[in-house]
């Protein structure tokens, strides 16, 4: 066995393992994979974002020693930065609300950044809460600071990309469908562009919760699925090819996050069950002979203190 030694954490990133579902998928169905992503660092694929849109900038001279980097989020990308932030040397600032899970909050914090709280509306993720988030953001960069624009920012499909080639990889064989939740969707761009390149008849599928149904049918919602579904058409949607999107059922996403940890032993947050659930469900309709692929796109340990598991 070939083991090596990193220069530092960030080196770390990427290379998370696949999974061919055994299980949960019912017979009569095409092969679902699932890449782990809470693999990374900080638990979730927003590291290689995160990683990709700090090196970019430095590249360009937009970040250098004394930048001061800040952004607004759901925690998962606050979490990244402040994780790459911390290895790097730069200040950190969170602009984020108390609707996200309190272990994201706390994780943030941990790696050294400030975080500014705006409050939400009886705990839920709704498409104001974003608006005054950006808001305050904008104030934030006109102090100077880097805002590092997530929503827009075509940096991310650089680290996003590594993962779409390395499914290809691990794959190894025609992907007929590739899946997964939106909240920038540079995810799903990024990934989805690669594993396009290789396998070009490869469908690829946006998810949102039914209840904050804006891709499938124009209408905002309240929802609990954290870094999905702001309310409105992300730009890297409008600007990048997708096929088609797909609303799913929250409590059908809890319910499967739920099972695959019981009987997959994949421990993952609420939109990697929304991700599986909806994955087996076009599983269903392609039968045997196909294969589709999504994300794990976090821990399951970021949510112990809500609801999810209890």
């Amino acid at each position: 066995m070939s083991l090596t030694v990193n220069a530092n954490i960030l080196q770390t990133i990427g290379n998370t393992p696949m999974v061919h579902l055994c299980k949960i998928v019912p017979p009569g169905c095409a092969d679902v994979y699932v890449k782990l992503e809470y693999f990374n660092p900080t638990g979730s694929y927003k590291d290689r974002m995160a990683l990709a849109i700090v090196e970019e900038a430095e590249k360009r001279g937009e970040i250098k020693a004394g930048t001061r980097i800040v952004e607004y989020t759901g925690g998962s990308t606050g979490t990244s930065l402040a994780f790459v932030c911390a290895v790097k040397g730069y200040q950190f600032k969170a602009i984020t609300s108390d609707a996200f899970a309190k272990e994201k909050l706390q994780t943030i914090r941990l790696f050294g950044a400030e975080l500014e709280i705006v409050p939400c509306i009886d705990g839920k993720i709704t498409p104001d809460l974003f608006v005054r988030m950006e808001a305050r953001v904008l104030a934030l960069q006109e102090e100077g600071a880097y805002w590092t624009q997530q929503f827009l920012n075509e940096d991310a499909l650089i680290g996003y990309g590594r993962l779409g080639r390395e499914i290809v990889a691990q794959v190894n064989k025609p992907i007929d469908v590739f899946c997964g939740c939106v909240g920038t969707a540079g995810m799903l761009i990024g990934t989805g562009n690669e594993i396009k390149a290789a396998c070009p008849n490869t469908k690829v599928i946006a998810l949102e919760p039914a209840s904050s149904p804006f891709l499938t049918k124009g209408e905002k919602g309240s929802h609990r699925v954290e870094g999905t579904a702001t309310g409105r058409l992300p730009d890297l949607l409008k600007k990048y090819r997708f096929d088609s999107a797909l609303a799913v059922e929250e409590e059908k996403g809890r319910e499967m996050a739920r099972r695959m940890a019981k009987e997959e032993g994949i421990f993952a947050g609420t939109s990697s069950g929304l991700n599986v659930y909806a994955a087996i469900e076009l599983a269903k309709m392609l039968g045997p002979g196909h294969t589709v692929v999504t994300v794990a796109s976090d821990s399951g340990m970021k949510y112990l203190a809500g609801d999810l598991y209890e």
